[in-house]
């Protein structure tokens, strides 16, 4: 209960939790990408359970990641590789903490440090880097990767994110649609990133033909969106009910 005191007084604007009333030790979180980040408008899902000894031992974090291997500390089947819950060997400082350390703080963390504008750059082995070159390629890559997962989550939303996701892409729509014409290099890198094999950076390259196919698909996939939206609004609206209902086994929390 603590905790959930400092998430609806502090969290930022583009994150948001649920939890299981009747199940306190579960939470889902979603982080919007931030602008001027190869995953700026994406969303990304986050499932957290707090161990019995909590806070002594940091939550445990499972990655809703789809397929898809679009960060180096992100991984297809899951896994969250962060300092701040252990499952990374980093300096002593930036470990978990049971006095200080805090759910926000892995939230924060997950936005700033690994959905970041440069995410080349958090393999261990290209942290000191300045290859320009590679860093642009490889966010050519992740922002292709990361409007693959938006399709995933318009044509199957987390369970009572439902509403949520419907309507960011409601109103992110054309800007996603704009940042994708603008990702025009054709010949920028496509795939899923290789576990463990840093030299094998990439699978293959993206084609003009199949980028236009991608962007085609989003194209229809908001359109649809959003006209399931206007569907639903109207005949809320016919039936004049405002409720809101929250779909899961158990009560959830109002999304903070």
């Amino acid at each position: 209960m603590k905790e959930w005191k400092i998430l609806r007084n502090s969290l930022p604007e583009t994150i948001y939790v649920r939890a299981y009333e009747e199940r306190m030790d579960l939470l889902r979180a979603v982080i919007v990408g931030a602008a001027g980040t190869p995953y700026h408008d994406g969303l990304f899902f986050f499932d957290f359970a707090f161990p019995p000894d909590y806070p002594n031992s940091p939550p445990k974090a499972y990655y809703h990641s789809h397929g898809y291997h679009l960060n180096p500390n992100l991984y297809s089947d899951g896994k969250v590789c962060l300092s701040l819950l252990n499952t990374w060997n980093g300096e002593k400082e930036a470990r978990w903490n049971p006095c200080k350390s805090t759910i926000l703080q892995v939230l924060v963390s997950l936005q700033g440090l690994v959905l970041n504008e440069k995410p080349c750059y958090n393999e261990p082995d290209r942290r000191h880097s300045q290859n320009k070159k590679l860093s642009k390629r490889y966010n050519s890559m992740m922002f292709l990767l990361s409007c693959r997962t938006m399709l995933v989550l318009l044509r199957r939303p987390p369970r009572s994110f439902e509403g949520f996701v419907h309507d960011h892409f409601c109103t992110r729509a054309n800007f996603i649609l704009q940042a994708f014409k603008a990702n025009t290099d054709c010949s920028a890198a496509f795939g899923h990133y290789q576990d463990n094999v840093s030299h094998s950076f990439f699978e293959g390259s993206v084609k003009l033909h199949q980028k236009t196919k991608l962007y085609l698909e989003l194209e229809t996939a908001f359109t649809k969106n959003t006209a399931s939206r206007v569907k639903y609004e109207t005949q809320t609206l016919s039936k004049r009910s405002l409720s809101i209902g929250l779909v899961g086994a158990g009560r959830m929390h109002g999304l903070v």
